[in-house]
């Protein structure tokens, strides 16, 4: 990650060359509060201008923070680590800083500009970058740069400041070894193919072979005094190790590492994610692998929903930098690696059908063919805490997780809105991108297709809800991450509830699909697999919601839903639900009012309504809402018409408190009061 940096500009003065700096080094600009403005205002401590322009856009009144006091904020941005540019004298930096001065290891750099642009002065931080910077500006603003480093002005590079890639694994000893150069000592660089190649990337050559290129080409065009068997040296490890005060030793950064390494791990049920995490990382240490080589965490499929074991990969993931995934085999697959385990156990084999975990796991991982591959090796075989187990292996080649074991399966049941695109949560949009998978009504996904981009699609019918939710509970199953699609808030009538609903029962069906998606993957522990896999529910704008909003505030008050479908539920009950509503004065919204097989129940609730309401009490009808051909309608309740409802109709029914509000523009609206008019 690139290092942040900041421009300080102090007065109206600075500003543009200020500008000038930040835009050359995609750095933000702090300005001065009281001597900056926009469009004519004075700008206050911390605010941010949201319409600031991107770097190289900005214009002249533009700085993305401001500040009141000058020192505080020197200080604070100091400790934080940030590069600073100050456009002002170098007096005003120093005596910011000076109280936060402990260790010039640590020191971020600190550089002066002159406001006219005659000087460019790096005071601290040289070894991190401060004399890089100074170059940079003073070849953006035709300056030489103030360096006085004495080995930058002798070598013309700072030996703690390598290339970018390139770690120095003992900094404390530069001061020595730089001051034994400066007495006159030659150094020796050793060669390049003593680097161990195995241990830095292969699937992407370029990378590391551009780094340890740029590495050499960086001692060698500086003027080092380079000589042969002589005491000073300077190496390039494929791992840091022990350097000294005549010996620098650098090394790839994590991010050149080959990720070669595959964990393998076991654990009871329910096991902590610390003793796991602890386990993993001790083995590690104690066998010198670093864990940022760490490309993948494995196990057997029993374990596919085990918190610890995906605590551990979120673990190594973020101490990488990179994505470490966590992959599962089934127990047949790791059987088949028996022959090659140090440590097969015939309990482990009793309770989960194979016998080793972590090691059948991890020697999986790195199998061809099923039998231990011949470019991959166990390093360290089954060790044991309390409740745990890992293993460690290395492949040759860097492991793709796309063609190892199955992923642990994720289901997002999406809730996408009324249809139009303006109503989509990001969220939605962002497991729908996600998602491998669509399943759904063939009109849901058609609304949704701005977003399709390669993902496999998955179309019923209406009518066939539970068959579609198998379907996408089957497909998660097997490893893939699919999207179930609803229109509406997926909670609201919709998807949400069957899912839990199967995930509780267990119902499984031997089900053969009708619209030539394939066969279900069914049987007994159809439902075991189901409970394993990963489910997250987002919501959506529901119809009511959209309804409401086109007409006014209808449910600004007590509101309840009620749908008037009789299939799953007794007409007896959804009777006493309206005479309930009704009694107690709540907004209703009905869902599934009317349908081709299903005329009267709408008919019924009208008739139950105006026993308990006025005539005149307001009801929305609402179709298609957000898409093509939408309308909203106001009517009474006494004038309701069912045959002009159908499936797709949102039916609000007002209170005895809704009240109808003509504009002058002849326009309706509909809201309910909640009695503010008689609040004191």
């Amino acid at each position: 990650m690139s290092q942040r940096i900041v421009v300080l500009c102090l007065g109206k003065s600075a500003l543009m060359l200020a500008q000038k700096i930040a835009i050359h080094l995609n750095a933000e600009l702090h300005g001065k509060a009281e001597r900056m403005s926009v469009g004519g205002s004075m700008l206050s401590e911390g605010h941010l201008l949201k319409d600031v322009p991107l770097p190289g856009e900005r214009t002249n009144q533009a700085v993305d923070v401001v500040f009141t006091n000058t020192m505080a904020h020197l200080a604070d941005l100091f400790r934080d680590g940030i590069a600073i540019i100050g456009v002002c004298a170098s007096g005003i930096l120093i005596r910011g800083v000076a109280g936060c001065l402990e260790n010039k290891q640590t020191e971020p750099p600190l550089i002066a500009v002159a406001e006219d642009g005659s000087s460019v002065v790096p005071l601290l931080g040289g070894h991190h970058g401060a004399n890089a910077l100074a170059r940079k500006i003073g070849k953006l603003i035709e300056v030489s740069p103030a360096i006085t480093t004495a080995g930058d002005l002798r070598f013309g590079m700072s030996l703690d400041v390598p290339p970018q890639g390139i770690v120095l694994a003992n900094p404390e000893d530069v001061k020595a070894f730089t001051a034994e150069l400066l007495a006159g000592e030659s150094v020796m660089i050793s060669p390049e193919n003593k680097v161990s190649t195995p241990c830095l990337i292969q699937g992407e050559k370029t990378l590391a072979t551009d780094s340890l290129k740029d590495f050499y080409k960086w001692l060698q065009e500086s003027r080092l005094p380079i000589s042969e068997n002589v005491r000073l040296q300077i190496s390039l490890n494929a791992e840091p190790i022990r350097g000294n005060a005549e010996h620098l030793v650098f090394y790839p950064s994590k991010e050149l590492l080959a990720k070669n390494i595959v964990v393998g791990v076991g654990c009871e049920r329910g096991t902590e994610p610390e003793e796991l995490i602890s386990l993993v990382l001790k083995t590690l240490v104690e066998n010198e692998v670093a864990s940022e080589r760490v490309a993948l965490v494995v196990s057997l499929d029993l374990k596919s929903d085990e918190p610890a074991v995906h605590a551990l990969a979120e673990y190594l993931s973020e101490s990488s930098g990179a994505v470490c995934p966590v992959r599962f085999f089934d127990a047949a697959t790791l059987e088949a690696q028996t022959p090659h385990l140090q440590n097969p156990s015939e309990i482990v084999f009793q309770e989960v059908g194979c016998h080793g975990v972590a090691e059948g796991a991890a020697l999986a991982a790195v199998a061809a063919s099923g039998s231990l591959a011949s470019t991959g090796k166990l390093l360290v075989a089954k060790i044991k805490s309390a409740r745990a187990t890992c293993a460690v292996a290395e492949s040759e080649d860097l492991p793709d997780s796309q063609k190892i074991g199955r992923a642990r399966g994720t289901l997002f049941i999406v809730g996408t809105g009324p249809g139009t695109p303006e109503w989509r949560l990001p969220e939605a949009e962002k497991m729908l991108r996600r998602a491998t998978d669509w399943v759904g009504y063939g009109l849901y996904l058609d609304l949704i297709s701005d977003l399709h981009n390669g993902q496999e699609l998955h179309y019923f019918d209406l009518g066939q809800e539970e068959v579609r939710v198998r379907h996408a509970l089957n497909l998660a199953a097997q490893g893939k991450t699919v999207a179930l699609v609803s229109s509406g808030d997926p909670g609201i009538y919709a998807m949400a509830t069957l899912v839990f609903e199967l995930l509780e029962t267990g119902r499984s069906r031997n089900t053969v699909n009708s619209n030539e998606t394939g066969t279900f993957v069914s049987g007994e522990d159809s439902s075991a697999r189901w409970q394993r896999i990963h489910v997250e529910v987002t919501p959506g704008i529901s119809a009511l919601q959209a309804a409401s909003s086109r007409i006014g505030a209808p449910l600004g008050h007590d509101f309840c839903t009620i749908s008037l479908s009789d299939l799953l539920t007794p007409w007896l009950t959804i009777e006493r639900r309206i005479r309930a509503a009704a009694e107690g004065d709540f907004v209703i919204a009905f869902y599934n009012p009317v349908s081709q097989r299903r005329t009267t129940q709408l008919v019924q609730a009208k008739e139950i309504l105006l026993k308990h309401r006025p005539a005149e009490t307001p009801v929305v009808l609402a179709w298609n809402l957000g898409r093509k051909g939408e309308q909203v309608k106001v009517v009474s309740l006494a004038k309701l018409d069912p045959t002009q409802v159908d499936m797709l109709t949102v039916v609000l029914v007002g209170s005895c408190q809704t009240r109808r509000l003509q504009l002058p523009n002849g326009e309706f609206r509909v809201y309910t009061p909640r009695g503010y008019d008689q609040k004191n």
